[in-house]
């Protein structure tokens, strides 16, 4: 079964978020006080580019079992220390299709966007974080593990321990890209 591991928001532009007992999703803006919560762009790279672009990265995913294969190569991760508002366990997020929903108890509703992409920032946090987090199939084509990116369709509240309802669109399905 799908379920929330953790929550978790920064109000700074912070490489790691805080953990905390629920977050609060607002529609069409994000995590309310995490500082990527805005309908237009808060990523400073994207900014400097295009200050009015639409903020297709509201609310960052990474699967718990990511974190557990990077703790087994030795890296010292946790929910909330790769920057991610929500720790998923039992859903391969990287698997989910563009404009995927995810819905949570209390009615908030997610929007899959696209793949987060995985920067230097990662080994500014940890030398060799970012290769363990790229990877490549067997076609060769890079495979991006640092999680993935969504809007908000609906606000609400989510709480560690809540179940993940997966709707996925109509076919033929995208498969995820960069945003």
């Amino acid at each position: 079964m799908a379920s929330v591991v953790a929550v978790s928001k920064s109000s700074e532009h912070n490489f790691s978020k805080a953990p905390v007992a629920s977050i609060h999703l607002l529609a069409q803006q994000g995590v309310e006080g995490d500082a990527h919560c805005g309908s237009t762009v808060k990523h400073r790279s994207r900014v400097k580019v295009d200050p009015k672009q639409p903020n297709l990265r509201q609310v960052h995913l990474i699967h718990q079992e990511l974190l557990e294969q990077l703790q087994q190569q030795g890296f010292k991760v946790a929910p909330a220390t790769l920057g991610e508002n929500i720790t998923t366990a039992g859903l391969d997020l990287l698997s989910l299709p563009k404009d995927t929903l995810l819905t949570f108890p209390s009615g908030a509703q997610l929007q899959i966007t696209g793949l987060r992409n995985p920067c230097a920032q990662l080994d500014n946090y940890q030398a060799g974080l970012t290769a363990a987090t790229l990877d490549r199939d067997e076609h060769g084509q890079l495979i991006r593990k640092a999680g993935i990116m969504a809007v908000v369709n609906r606000g609400g509240d989510v709480h560690p321990g809540d179940a993940i309802s997966i709707e996925l669109p109509a076919e033929p399905h995208q498969p995820l890209e960069r945003v």
